[in-house]
């Protein structure tokens, strides 16, 4: 299937949920690696106008189950988050923030995924790392 085709497959995926009231568009795919990004607007900031962590942590999470989702059989198999961890080192008050899920350990039961998110420049915004169950559907 053609890349783009696939990301607006994805995309429209997530129609009339979180990861669409929060502006989260999936950019990129490979074999090990999955990219999005998100707004930071006045749906993802907090009262003093800073990217909200909870935000961060839902782009990440977002990034991390879906690209564990593409790693099992879907006929059979699905996956949920048991674990998020999100380190937040330094502020977003505009723009967008990009994000990019690699996987550290993909097993039969249990996927560990490491998420960078960086700002518009480049600059480590935060980093998650996700911990996802592989379960039977």
């Amino acid at each position: 299937m053609d890349k783009k085709i696939a990301l607006e497959k994805m995309n429209a995926f997530n129609k009339n949920t979180m990861v669409d009231h929060l502006g989260i568009e999936f950019t990129d795919f490979g074999d090990d690696f999955i990219c999005g990004k998100m707004p930071v607007d006045k749906r993802t900031v907090q009262p003093f106008g800073l990217l909200h962590g909870g935000a961060s942590a839902a782009l990440a999470e977002t990034l991390g189950s879906i690209a564990g989702g593409l790693k099992v059989n879907r006929d059979t198999q699905t996956v949920v988050g048991i674990e998020i961890n999100c380190n937040h080192l330094r502020s977003a008050k505009d723009g967008w923030v990009h994000g990019k899920a690699m996987p550290i350990k993909l097993g039969r039961k249990i996927q560990v995924w490491n998420i960078e998110i960086k700002n518009d420049d480049g600059k480590m915004v935060a980093v998650s790392r996700l911990t996802l169950a592989v379960i039977e559907k």
